[in-house]
């Protein structure tokens, strides 16, 4: 069979951050182990930020993260693409730089060798378009193939860019558009329209990078990325950690060409389900819920954008800038506020 013909998504079970171990089943099973930690360990367990971060001295910290998950699209080389991109994502969403990472790979090797190749060629021109180098990795030999990085990045300890540093009266901005869990059930079940799946592919495959260092440049004040507990999880999380209340603006959040067809289509994951009750206690809904738009707010998102928290007199300068750097469907999604006696801390008001 010639490499154009393989479909990676037919040879696995789950698709790509919509694979994760749903959010409150991981909850329950880290909460009672004792954890070691020294001094210099600036973020580890304690929070549900995006990486754990190390001090070296008070200038340096390192970030580390790591990530991985099953094939999303059928081209083994832009699997490849994205599952790197997703990998870096967490560095970025500190506000740091990577600088090496390792490769985690499982491939069955009864299948054809040149498939994982491309994989690794694809996460090799992705981790150099990030300028991070690829100095090892570890593969096992499974049924599922698995792809993905443990990365390792640079930052000074006061630039660190936490989920739970947001400050009522910040703007949300959020940096691309959601729908990726839908659509890449489409590729695995379906054949989406090719506009909607290169659409799917540009945003998947692009990295944070920018986007980092255009909130850095604006001194925005948390930020974490969006990828498989949605939208609602990781703010959910973030507002939580931070002790405030997240507004969004639901008609403004950017979706992806054909994530409402998808809905309609009823190509939902199972994340839409883990990640509703993952956050059922600190939802309120203000006006009347749209059924359609409600679901982009669970999909699970693989390889998705950074949800910034920025002082609202910054928000339009920091838009400005996304976008003419690539970042093109940025925008102002919401906005933060104090709890009160009636909204508890990681409180998600969406406002239809």
């Amino acid at each position: 069979m010639a490499l154009k013909d393989v479909r990676l998504t037919q040879m696995v079970t789950s698709a790509g951050c919509a694979a994760k171990i749903f959010p409150f089943i991981l909850s329950d099973a880290l909460k009672d182990i004792k954890w070691y930690n020294d001094e210099n360990v600036l973020i580890g367990f304690s929070g549900s930020d995006d990486a754990g971060v190390y001090r070296v001295n008070d200038e340096l910290a390192l970030i580390h993260t790591t990530d991985f998950f099953t094939p999303v699209v059928d081209d083994p080389y832009v699997f490849g693409q994205i599952a790197a991109a997703n990998s870096l994502s967490d560095v970025y969403a500190m506000g740091g730089t990577p600088v090496n990472a390792l490769n985690i790979t499982a491939f069955p090797q009864k299948e054809d060798i040149e498939i994982l190749k491309e994989i690794l060629a694809g996460g090799a021109s992705k981790a150099e378009e990030a300028k991070c180098s690829i100095i090892g990795g570890h593969s096992v030999d499974i049924t599922n193939i698995l792809y993905g990085l443990a990365v390792t990045g640079f930052i000074n300890p006061k630039n660190i860019k936490g989920n739970d540093s947001a400050k009522p009266g910040d703007a949300l901005i959020l940096t691309k558009a959601l729908g990726t869990g839908i659509l890449n059930n489409t590729v695995k079940y379906s054949k989406p329209v090719k506009a909607h799946l290169d659409g799917l592919i540009k945003s998947m495959s692009r990295l944070n990078r920018n986007a980092s260092e255009a909130m850095v440049r604006n001194n925005a004040n948390g930020c974490t990325d969006i990828t498989g507990f949605g939208l609602a999880g990781h703010s959910m999380q973030m507002a939580k950690a931070s002790g405030c209340v997240f507004n969004f603006e639901v008609k403004n959040l950017p979706v992806l060409d054909g994530a409402l067809q998808g809905i309609r289509d009823k190509f939902l994951t199972r994340g839409d389900k883990s990640n509703r009750i993952y956050t059922q206690e600190y939802v309120l809904n203000t006006g009347e819920a749209d059924e359609e738009t409600e679901h982009l707010l669970y999909d699970p998102q693989t390889s998705g954008g950074l949800l910034i928290s920025v002082p609202d007199n910054k928000s339009e300068t920091l838009i400005r800038e996304l976008v003419e750097n690539g970042d093109t469907v940025s925008c102002r999604v919401g906005y933060v506020t104090a709890c009160d006696d009636s909204l508890k801390p990681g409180t998600l008001n969406f406002i239809y």
